[in-house]
């Protein structure tokens, strides 16, 4: 891996995820995509077939079955992979086709990681992909998510899990003064994952809480420049790995922000 924090490209096998490059209904244009980002250097890919953007609805198991496990069986030749799903039968047959991480926006698949020895993606969220944007409501979002986080660790280590990624999970039933305020005490969540020899994985990219600081709200294709800052301001916190739809540029961006400033010059 490179000096620095991990880069983790976008899969998505879907007709739907919010954001329109990053998506193909068809398998063999997904693990292109994905070829392309190891080629690249990325550290790894995540293949997700099923949508989890604002307002979307779930996908039947066959359906994602056949849209993720191709793609997770290709990339796998190429470098890890992991698998973005909440259901059981397809991160199963995922790891069966060569995936080595589960990522679980539903952090409901602890126990399956740690049964087949896989690592594993504890995210938090509110509510469910197709509600979680309707009113989300804490108290204290930052402690709230804190002792989530907290919790699913201590569960973990408990379970067994062998790589452990705590993710607070940015835009997933999270308002946009949340989002800035979870960014804003990233170092805290390192310091919580690292006491439980875990790592913290953040998801900024291209996320619409980026585009709400201009008038008019900025759209999903004029978010690289606030998904590349936001992951400079993740990696400077200290966070181990990145989730990204634009691998080249946040690689050219990791390159320079993890320069030894000794070379610089030479």
């Amino acid at each position: 891996m490179a000096l620095g924090p991990g880069v983790l490209g976008i899969v998505n096998v879907t007709p739907d995820s919010f954001f329109p490059d990053s998506r193909t209904a068809v398998p063999l244009d997904a693990v292109e995509r994905g070829r392309g980002f190891f080629e690249l250097g990325c550290d790894a890919v995540d293949v997700g077939g099923e949508s989890t953007r604002p307002g979307s609805t779930p996908v039947s198991p066959d359906e994602e079955l056949a849209r993720v496990v191709p793609v997770v069986e290709a990339l796998a030749a190429y470098g890890p992979v992991s698998v973005d799903t909440t259901k059981e039968v397809v991160a199963r047959a995922a790891v069966a086709a060569g995936a080595l991480v589960i990522n679980d926006v539903s952090s409901s698949l602890l126990d399956v990681a740690a049964e087949l020895g896989v690592g594993y993606v504890a995210m938090h969220a509110q509510g469910t992909p197709a509600t979680m944007q309707a009113a989300p409501h804490y108290d204290d979002v930052v402690e709230e998510v804190y002792a989530f986080l907290e919790g699913e660790a201590r569960r973990a280590r408990a379970a067994g899990v062998n790589r452990l990624w705590l993710d607070p999970g940015i835009g997933f039933g999270k308002t946009a003064d949340h989002n800035w305020a979870l960014l804003a005490n990233l170092e805290r969540y390192v310091e919580l994952a690292h006491r439980y020899d875990a790592e913290v994985l953040v998801g900024t990219s291209r996320k619409r809480f980026l585009g709400t600081l201009a008038d008019p709200l900025l759209e999903v294709e004029d978010r690289l420049e606030g998904s590349l800052a936001s992951a400079a301001w993740a990696m400077l916190c200290g966070v181990d790995l990145v989730r990204v739809h634009d691998v080249a540029a946040t690689l050219q961006l990791r390159d320079v922000a993890t320069r030894p400033l000794g070379e610089v010059g030479s």
